[in-house]
């Protein structure tokens, strides 16, 4: 089975990538906004960036959170006016893939 770009991370930056998990739980750990609210930011950031990888990640995650598929897709689309239709069509197939577990 294929590794993903992170399990190589993890393998190969080991040091590397302990403290970026820390950082990573240190803004969890921040007040002012909820799980929720996080993901769906999560989500518009990596379309935004055009990561389809971060976003499948984050729609996976966002379902655990109990968030709606359609506020996933709207985290995706709310990125037409700001970064372009292509980082939309980029993204939004694996946003689907990751809510929908595929």
């Amino acid at each position: 089975m294929k590794k993903s770009p992170y399990e190589i991370f993890l393998m190969e930056c080991p040091e590397l990538a302990a403290k970026f998990n820390e950082l990573v739980q240190v803004q969890h750990s921040i007040k002012g906004l909820d799980q929720k609210t996080k993901q769906l930011i999560n989500i518009a950031i990596q379309t935004a960036n055009k990561n389809p990888t971060g976003v499948k990640i984050h729609a996976m995650m966002a379902k655990t959170e109990g968030i709606k598929r359609e506020e996933v897709i709207n985290a995706v689309t709310m990125n037409l006016h700001l970064s372009g239709l292509s980082n939309v069509l980029e993204c939004l197939p694996s946003a689907i893939e990751g809510y929908d577990g595929k």
